[in-house]
């Protein structure tokens, strides 16, 4: 239970989570890759067009699959936007890959990718891109440098189920992608994930990665009479008791994207004015994407504003937080010899974004209390 009347964050329930999780018991089938989890792949596959869904225990352990499969080897090295989660990158620095850091653009807070060719050396292996707070990075570009250089893009679409780039899906550029289900996301089963296959080579072997190195699904399809170890692996198959919990956001996604649309554009609508006259970024949403609806954030004056702020919002029981340190700058960033001053959009950014209450069922009475608390702030110098 949180301690605030207005917390960061609810799960969102649509109230069939518990009912499909019941019949999910009642199927005697609640280890990975039953009744539905075989609907979330469907789903994914059919919705968005990939050649291939599979369910994960997480978007970092989808990350990891992807690491598998492109063979990342010690000494390689992944192009990363400073600007992310840790996962983004740690499921390649597993494999011994060589982190490169790369900053972001002012405007998307995406990776910049004005940057990417000064960044690849004979090295690069792969790039991972983050479609930040769900809108889309510079897919055109960013997949014309990867194909003139040979190097695969994964992108990490936690953020940004459902959205796309000049009309198509993202998640279905890279050769890879990975979602994430966790419960801050848009659809959730509290904790898991999605590798998106898209190159069609891979997913025999995804399938053997993601059962422990073994044939087992093949098996299963009745394709071959017993099962054996043939690659390396791991275990990332979900319980059919979360997919069924996930299964009943994605039946309705049309309605969960609906309502987070309406709370976004409610404060976009209310805090532009106000964001003009105090000097506070709102997000930029080019005009040929279309976003996910997934966060709602501020860019402060300042550091100390921003401090100030999240201290004023918590004096009226409204929780905002901050999110992002650079990764370039962390003690493990310095091992990869990040240094102060490599990635400064990053590191201005990290000091002065704030992200709002933002989740499927805050109320417009409650989204008024968060304005309200927004001007009444004053601490501007």
């Amino acid at each position: 239970m949180s301690d605030y009347r207005i917390p960061f964050n609810k799960p969102t329930h649509l109230g069939h989570e518990s009912e499909y999780i019941a019949e999910s018991l009642s199927l005697s089938h609640i280890s990975g890759d039953g009744a539905y989890s075989q609907k979330c792949h469907s789903y994914l596959e059919q919705h968005l067009g990939v050649a291939r869904a599979l369910l994960t225990t997480s978007c970092t352990h989808a990350l990891e699959m992807s690491a598998f499969l492109l063979d990342i080897e010690p000494g390689d090295e992944v192009i990363v936007p400073s600007f992310t989660f840790v996962s983004s990158i740690n499921a390649f620095v597993l494999r011994g890959a060589v982190p490169v850091f790369a900053d972001i653009r002012p405007d998307t807070l995406n990776i910049d990718e004005t940057q990417l060719s000064s960044l690849i050396s004979a090295r690069t292996r792969a790039i991972v891109l983050v479609h930040y707070a769900g809108v889309a990075c510079e897919m055109d570009e960013i997949m014309a440098i990867a194909r003139k250089n040979g190097i695969a893009v994964v992108e990490d679409n936690a953020h940004a189920l459902f959205a796309r780039y000049k009309g198509r899906y993202l998640g279905t550029f890279g050769e890879l992608a990975t979602q994430s289900f966790h419960e801050t996301k848009n659809f959730t089963c509290g904790e898991g994930g999605a590798l998106l296959i898209n190159d069609h080579e891979m997913i025999d072997r995804a399938e053997i990665i993601r059962e422990k190195g073994t044939n087992r699904s093949r098996f299963f399809r009745g394709q071959i009479d017993k099962y054996t170890w043939v690659d390396v692996g791991s275990s990332y198959l979900p319980s059919d008791l979360l997919a069924a919990h996930l299964w009943a956001q994605l039946e309705l996604a049309e309605q969960v994207q609906a309502r987070r649309r309406d709370i976004w554009e409610y404060y976009q609508l209310h805090l532009e004015e106000w964001a003009a006259t105090h000097g506070v970024g709102l997000p930029t949403i080019p005009p040929h994407v279309e976003q996910a609806y997934h966060m709602y954030y501020l860019i402060l004056p300042s550091l100390e504003c921003r401090t100030a702020l999240i201290n004023h919002l918590k004096s009226r029981s409204i929780l905002s937080v901050f999110h992002y340190l650079p990764l370039h700058l962390s003690d493990m960033g310095k091992q990869f010899e990040g240094k102060e001053g490599d990635c400064p959009v990053t590191e201005d950014i990290a000091d002065r974004l704030l992200r709002l209450p933002f989740y499927h069922s805050l109320t417009r009475d409650e989204q008024d209390e968060v304005l309200a608390g927004l001007f009444a702030f004053e601490e501007w110098e």
